[in-house]
This record gives structure tokens, sequence and C-alpha cells, in this order.
């Protein structure tokens, strides 16, 4: 069994550490809060983020963050992908050569455009990629915490870490694939949350299935396009970290995206709605980060272009669906082509 520390007491954390705890692993939660931190281990229940999911008595819920990370051979980082650069930084004093480091976060960096593996090879004091594993996939942790089957799909350049990680994760009812596509998992987890905000704008505007079921396969066709311009594999985006976490993000109301995506269309300020789902909605930052993205490497993301504009406030999303509706014809396969500069 493994000693493995998980950073981030939200949802995701908490259910990957009661998944990993079921499977008899040495497994440490710890987050920010210590008020929740104190209340989690008294009640052993996370009664915020995961309420009515009940604490294996071998997860422990660690006091500090230097008692967390002693002796751990697997680090997870299961923080919003904008905290993540502030969560490896504060834990490099306790980070050593060989641990494994596996991110949960699905998201690009706001202001520097960076993957999340891009910003560990910035961080980390040692060859990050040789010990840096992509988790990701169709996965809501409402869902893992409860034991209902799900799959998902670890990334790593090294193969045969992929291989290791997925023997650690997989049990009866969480099935794990392995991908060496880091660049494309990375990117299929984090551009999903765009579309996921277009169709919860979709069925807060009251449009139908027929919407919602273009603007998922028209999203796809974006985050492919940008995926191959950054160097992805286009056949990851039909798996499981593309179009399998697509269609829970956009059909479920698990979705802090979706149900976001719903307040906006049914009129609600942008900034408004985020407060109101009470959680980091990852979407509203990586739809910036993405359009900037496009932008620089000059590839077509009429959808994404689109809602950027709603969530600053430059167009309402009636208009934004008009606007799109009203395009140029085009030949579906012709917009795959990726243009750059």
């Amino acid at each position: 069994m493994s000693r493995i520390t998980i950073i981030g007491a939200g949802s995701w954390g908490t259910s990957l550490g009661v998944s990993l705890s079921a499977k008899k692993h040495d497994v440490r939660l710890w987050g920010i809060h210590e008020e929740e931190l104190r209340e989690m281990e008294t009640r052993r229940e996370n009664r915020r983020y995961l309420p009515s999911v009940p604490l294996p008595e071998g997860l422990c819920i660690a006091r500090s963050r230097e008692e967390a990370l002693d002796k751990a051979e697997i680090v997870v980082f299961a923080v919003p992908s904008q905290q993540f650069r502030g969560a490896l930084t504060e834990a490099l004093p306790y980070l050593r050569e060989p641990m494994t480091i596996v991110n949960a976060a699905k998201g690009i960096e706001q202001n520097t455009l960076l993957r999340q593996s891009e910003i560990a090879r910035q961080t980390l004091p040692w060859e990050s990629e040789s010990r840096y594993v992509v988790l990701s996939g169709p996965s809501h942790a409402e869902e893992v915490g409860r034991a209902l089957p799900t799959t998902i799909v670890t990334a790593a350049v090294d193969r045969g870490l992929a291989e290791e990680v997925q023997e650690i994760f997989m049990s009866e009812r969480l099935r794990v694939y392995t991908s060496t596509d880091v660049i494309g998992v990375e990117l299929g987890g984090a551009l999903k949350n765009i579309i996921a905000l277009g169709a919860g704008i979709s069925d807060g505007l009251g449009f139908g299935d027929n919407t919602k079921a273009a603007m998922m396969t028209r999203g796809l066709a974006e985050m492919s396009r940008l995926g191959v311009a950054l160097g992805a594999r286009e056949d990851t985006f039909y798996g499981l970290a593309g179009i399998g976490d697509l269609i829970v993000t956009c059909t479920s109301m698990h979705s802090r995206n979706r149900r976001c995506g719903i307040l906006i269309g049914e009129g609600m300020e942008p900034a408004e709605a985020t407060e109101k789902i009470g959680m980091i909605v990852e979407g509203v930052y990586t739809t910036e980060a993405a359009y900037a993205l496009a932008q620089k490497h000059n590839v077509s993301m009429p959808i994404t272009e689109h809602i950027c504009a709603v969530l600053r406030g430059e167009m309402n999303a009636r208009d934004a669906v008009e606007s799109l509706m009203s395009r140029g014809k085009k030949n579906e396969r012709a917009e795959e082509i990726v243009y750059r500069a």
C-alpha cells in the first residue's frame, strides 16, 4: 500500500481520499481551512463540500501541511487550477524527488496561459516531467465519493508511471485508463468547462436539446483545434478526458459550470452567478485564458469567443446565440483545420 497525501479538502480531494482509503492506502488529507478540517475529523464528514459521504476511519485528516506531507510517496493536488502554483510553491519545502505528483485540477492559469504541468515544470526543483501525472475524465466528486461506477484517465510522459498510478487508484468502482498525451488530457479537462458554461446558458435561455447537442459537438471541434495547435493528439479529445468529460459536465446538475451558465442564461450577471454557486467555477477563468491562446495561435474558437464576450459584459447571452447562428456558411470538416500565424 502507498502513503498518499491529498492537498485540497474540497469535494474532489475528499472523494479521492474516500476512494483511496477504501483500498487501504495510507491517506492523509489536508486543506487550508483549519476549522473545516477539525469538523471533518470530529464528524467524519465533509459537510460543506461532500455531505452525506462518511469518511473512512483510515482516512487521516492532517493538522498541518508538514504532517500531511511527511514521508509521502504520492502527492495529489486537488486545488482549483488558479491556486495550483501557490499550493505547489508552499509545499516545496516538504517535497523531494522521487515523489510522484498527481494533479487533479482542470484549468489554464489565467495570467500566464500555462497548463498545470508547465507550472510544475517551472516550480519544482527537479525534472518534474518524469514524476508528473494528470488525473482527469468524467468524474463528479459527489458520485466518486458514493462509489458509483466511474472511469477516469491518468496521463504521464512516462507510460510506466501512468500505469503505476492507474494501479493505485483503480478499484471495483473506479476504472482507470492510461495515456501519454499530457497536453491533450490537461486541455480536455480545462476546455470542456467553457462549453459547459455555454450549455448552461442555453438551458437558462430555455433552448432545447438540439441547441445543447450543437453546443457540445461544435464545442468539441473547438477543443480539439486548440489542442492540436498546442501539441496534443486529436484522438485524445474523443476519449474520456475530452468528449467523456464534456458530456458529463454539460448535462449534469452536479456541474458548477453548467449551473453557473443557467443562471447567466436566466439573466443574472456573471459575477453574481459565480458568487451564488459558492465554489470555484473553473470555466470562468479558463474562458479568458483559452480565448487568449486561440488568438495567439490563430485558432478559430467562435463559441469560446462569444462566451468570453458574455462573461465580460460585452454581449448578452441571447445576442451571443443569435450571433453564432448567423455566422457565414461552413463545411463541417473544413473548420477543423488549424490555422497558425
